[in-house]
């Protein structure tokens, strides 16, 4: 296994962990502060009403621009790698259908749901320094802000959730269908930002394997 990605298996799919390159979310996050200065753009890059979520703001990515900051190389590697980490397959064709920015901010949420083609991920660009904290002060797990991924139902040496505490600059791939949800946070005014995609790869490989 490559240093640079950490295959992790908490049910039955597997699910790739990378790290975003520095150069590729400072452009990221340059380009979504330079859009909310221009409105015109703003409203037409706007992809709320696509998406499921209840967040102030959700940008859908040009093509021109995630290939020239190789954010689409980027996605097209690491697939390939977890492709055949996993299943020892390589795979001929990586297809990007979208891949979006959702801009999230106290008490708002994303409801469980899951994405169309066949591979997605989620990573994130911008944090607060804080999620808030919890009402009843007690030991508990940790919810507000975080991405979770839902597989089938708890059983015997089996989880069904596998929670992700937020870190810039962490991305994670997953297949299209497989549920998640993020949770609201409180206490703060800043920015929750993170970032999302679809794809396709080979039907033969997805549908098969």
């Amino acid at each position: 296994m490559s240093s640079d990605i950490t295959l992790i298996k908490p049910f039955g799919p597997s699910i790739l962990k990378v790290k975003i390159p520095e150069k590729i979310l400072k452009e990221l996050n340059k380009y979504i502060d330079e859009m909310l200065s221009d409105k015109e753009k703003s409203n037409k890059l706007n992809y709320g009403s696509k998406l499921i979520g209840d967040v102030t703001q959700e940008f859908k990515l040009e093509n021109e621009f995630i290939k020239k900051i190789g954010w689409a190389d980027f996605l097209a590697i690491n697939t390939s790698k977890w492709i055949d980490a996993t299943l020892k397959k390589k795979i001929t064709k990586f297809s990007i259908i979208n891949s979006w920015v959702v801009r999230q901010f106290e008490n708002e949420y994303n409801p469980i749901h899951y994405h169309n083609g066949h591979i997605s991920g989620a990573g994130f660009l911008k944090l607060p320094k804080s999620f808030g904290d919890y009402v009843q002060k007690k030991e508990k797990p940790y919810f507000g802000g975080t991405l979770n991924l839902i597989h089938g139902s708890k059983s015997f040496l089996s989880n069904s959730i596998f929670t992700i505490r937020p870190e810039v600059g962490d991305f994670y791939f997953f297949p299209n269908y497989l549920m998640h949800t993020v949770y609201p946070f409180k206490g703060t005014s800043e920015e929750r930002r993170s970032i999302s995609f679809n794809a396709f790869i080979d039907n033969d490989i997805y549908e098969k394997s």
